[in-house]
């Protein structure tokens, strides 16, 4: 006996399969904030960019 068709949406039966679901990892991180990881980036260049101009200066 053939088995019925199934509707549009619905998964089939799996066969064979003995594997167990992936889990996805969770969101966030570093990435959540991307702005926050942008504002520390750009204060430590006015840092490194303030110690070189202070030491031209006081050439």
């Amino acid at each position: 006996m053939s088995e019925s068709l199934r509707p549009p949406g619905e998964t089939p039966p799996v066969e064979g399969s003995t594997a167990e679901a992936h889990h996805e990892r969770p969101d966030g991180g570093i990435w959540e904030h991307p702005r926050a990881l942008l504002v520390l980036i750009v204060i430590g260049c006015v840092l490194v960019a303030g110690f070189f101009l202070v030491r031209v200066i006081t050439l």
